[in-house]
């Protein structure tokens, strides 16, 4: 009697723990990166009454007698499916579709989580609501990403100014009449970049020289100064299809337009670059041009592969960095920290850090968080198993005590 008491009571104990797990998936249903744990049981010791006994040719063989002695939590295992994603809006809300973790640096240790609700601190630094350091690669002033380098925290310079870039090469398109006379004339105009981001303006004039030949002059800045140009004769076929100069390039020296470097006007080829001597109107336009102004960053955006791009007031887009993400030989076996994170443990294994969608890691998406994977609807199951549970155990309580009552009341 004193053995089921005592047996009942461990019992309860286990429900109230499982009471607890429930109450506590409950408490974080709307936590955002949140994962729901659950509760296994096992039995305790067994006491052995009897022991088993080999059959005989005269008897039968006997099957062993045991009392258990109780329950125990054989483990608290962690969910890790997936939760719904929850669009915000909001440009530093993101999601992993799949698998891993972000890696975070928090007060010196190395944490995880699924929770993407990030924020700017003072610094520009990426951070979790409670400080933690989100943790990828930091791209160099050109835009350059090296993924083979160590992590660290990840700065997003708000206002930050980028240096300008002079022109190097522009693209033209178009169509000169072919029904044009010798003589006749057709313009284009353009912007080029110096070596200070100061737009130049240069004015292209096309001059008809032969039945299937056009000669290029220009000039440029306000005060229309002569522009030297070299290999500047086009010649076209009798298809009207463009054939010299055969690089399709037109070139402006270094120096032509001071504090300038060289430009390489690229005329004709494929696509929109395809240039022409067809009847009919003439049209000739300025594609694009690889210069730009100083320009500040405006506004962050992050793409599926994790990377942060900047869009400048230059109109210039240009990578800021890259978010790493860490998967575990055993997710389970991770440590739960606050602020809906993990660490890593004896039994998870290494970190296994990586760029996103690479190595069995998901995709990210941005605008959107993770919420949590706690379904209300098991959870009240569980509620109900654990309330009758210890309801059962409390009633074995009782009946061992009024045992135990009959026992005393024996000796009257």
């Amino acid at each position: 009697m004193i053995r089921s008491m005592y047996t009942a009571v461990a019992g309860l104990r286990i429900h109230q723990t499982m009471m607890d797990v429930v109450g506590d998936n409950i408490a974080n249903v709307n936590t955002a990166g949140f994962k729901k744990s659950q509760v296994v049981f096992s039995d305790m010791l067994s006491q052995t009454l009897n022991g088993a006994g080999a059959p005989t040719e005269q008897l039968g063989g006997t099957n062993p007698a045991q009392v258990g002695l109780g329950v125990k939590i054989a483990s608290i295992a962690k969910n890790f499916t997936q939760g719904a994603l929850q669009r915000t809006g909001r440009d530093l809300d993101m999601a992993i579709e799949g698998d891993g973790f972000y890696v975070l640096q928090f007060a010196g240790e190395q944490h995880f989580t699924r929770s993407g609700a990030f924020f700017l601190d003072a610094e520009g630094r990426l951070t979790t609501s409670n400080g933690g350091l989100v943790q990828g690669w930091q791209a160099d002033g050109a835009g350059v990403i090296d993924t083979t380098a160590t992590i660290e925290g990840l700065r997003i310079p708000v206002g930050a100014q980028i240096t300008p870039t002079p022109t190097s090469e522009v693209s033209l398109g178009g169509n000169l009449s072919s029904d044009a006379p010798l003589g006749a004339t057709s313009f284009a105009g353009l912007d080029v970049f110096d070596l200070k981001g100061t737009p130049i303006a240069v004015s292209l004039t096309f001059t008809k020289t032969a039945v299937d030949e056009w000669t290029i002059t220009g000039t440029y800045g306000d005060a229309a100064d002569t522009l030297a140009l070299t290999d500047n004769v086009l010649t076209f076929g009798s298809d009207g299809e463009l054939v010299a100069p055969v690089d399709f390039s037109v070139n402006i020296a270094a120096g032509a337009i001071p504090n300038a470097g060289a430009v390489e006007m690229l005329i004709g080829g494929n696509g929109a670059r395809r240039f022409t001597q067809f009847g009919g109107s003439t049209a000739i336009n300025a594609i694009n041009q690889n210069g730009s102004a100083t320009g500040n960053l405006q506004s962050v955006s992050v793409g599926q592969d994790g990377v942060l791009v900047g869009a400048y007031s230059n109109g210039q887009v240009r990578p800021i960095a890259q978010i790493a993400l860490a998967t575990f030989a055993n997710t389970e076996g991770l440590e739960r920290v606050s602020g809906s994170a993990f660490r890593a443990s004896t039994n998870s294994g290494l970190a296994q850090v990586g760029t996103v969608g690479s190595g069995g890691r998901g995709l990210m998406a941005a605008g959107v968080l993770e919420m949590s994977n706690v379904d209300l609807a098991e959870e009240f199951t569980q509620l109900i198993r654990a309330q009758r549970g210890f309801q059962a155990n409390s009633r074995v309580v009782t009946a061992s005590d009024e045992l135990l009552q009959e026992i005393v009341n024996l000796k009257r």
